[in-house]
């Protein structure tokens, strides 16, 4: 077995998630999402489906001309917690959205960066 975990690798494929639910958590706060506020959202979640993975990320996107830096949170659920009904599924998907923004709502209304 090896002693040396690996540090950096490469990824040729990955398996999308089946329901992504993207947040602009920055955008409106001014910063990152504490931990204590991803458990409070996996908490909401979980009452919605068996798994969920919660990513919160400082994302920059650079070319040439720009380079922006936000704070998102992405929300994502594999397909073996949503439901086969296309309609359940489309259902579900709305009631995500619906507590996400809920969530940072409530987060933003609890602490906001100021000048935004």
């Amino acid at each position: 077995m090896a002693a040396n975990p690996t540090l950096a690798f490469a990824v040729q494929e990955h398996e999308p998630p089946a329901l992504e639910v993207r947040v602009n958590f920055g955008m409106f706060a001014g910063r990152e999402a504490t931990p204590a506020e991803i458990d409070d959202l996996a908490s909401t979640l979980l009452e919605q489906v068996g798994a969920v993975s919660i990513v919160a990320e400082e994302r920059h996107e650079i070319d040439d001309k720009s380079e922006a830096s936000i704070h998102q949170v992405r929300i994502e659920v594999d397909s073996g917690s949503l439901p086969e009904d296309r309609d359940a599924l489309q259902e579900l998907s709305v009631r995500m959205v619906v507590a996400a923004e809920r969530w940072a709502e409530a987060c933003i209304a609890d602490r906001h960066v100021s000048g935004l």
